[in-house]
């Protein structure tokens, strides 16, 4: 039986733009593995939001800040990506360092990561491997992920903070 009791809070903020079939977002929703949201205002206000172009890297640094108030992912079209995320411009908004996607639509491309993918790299780097594992457990490719990134996501881990994982990814590059 898994453990849930230290599991940190996941919010999905779902943009309703993709595939149903295929949205992991959703998907995390209907196993109860995260909570969906479909108004901004409905968030937790001091949770840290997954932003691929944030300025800041997401780091162990980060891991209580989760802890307290939860980590969102925005679940929404790549296409529409950037024009959603650079008009808001949330508080504790963290971008997933050097990362290669393991899902099929985006096999092998940096950065694309589908949201259980962000969701998962994300409680790795915070040392909550169970619950990353268990979000990838979803999927027959989900276990990719890691395979494909254990080196980065092991040393990404181990940084103290932003600073250090933006140097740490540099490598990767």
């Amino acid at each position: 039986m898994v453990n849930q009791e230290k599991w940190m809070r996941l919010y999905v903020y779902h943009m309703k733009q993709c595939d149903p079939r295929k949205c992991t977002g959703a998907k995390l929703g209907r196993f109860g593995l995260a909570k969906l949201v479909y108004r901004i205002q409905s968030l937790p206000a001091r949770a840290v939001i997954l932003n691929p172009y944030s300025d800041k890297a997401f780091s162990p640094a980060d891991r209580k800040i989760v802890e307290q108030y939860g980590l969102v992912a925005i679940d929404c079209s790549w296409a529409h990506a950037d024009e959603l995320l650079n008009l808001r411009k949330p508080k504790i908004s963290r971008c997933l360092p050097y990362l290669i996607t393991a899902n099929p639509v985006n096999y092998g491309q940096v950065g694309k990561l589908s949201t259980v993918e962000a969701f998962a790299a994300a409680l790795y780097i915070i040392e909550k491997r169970e619950q990353a594992e268990r979000l990838l457990s979803l999927y027959k490719w989900g276990s990719t992920l890691i395979t494909l990134n254990r080196e980065p996501l092991d040393l990404y881990s181990k940084a103290n903070d932003s600073a250090e994982v933006i140097s740490i990814q540099k490598q990767f590059m």
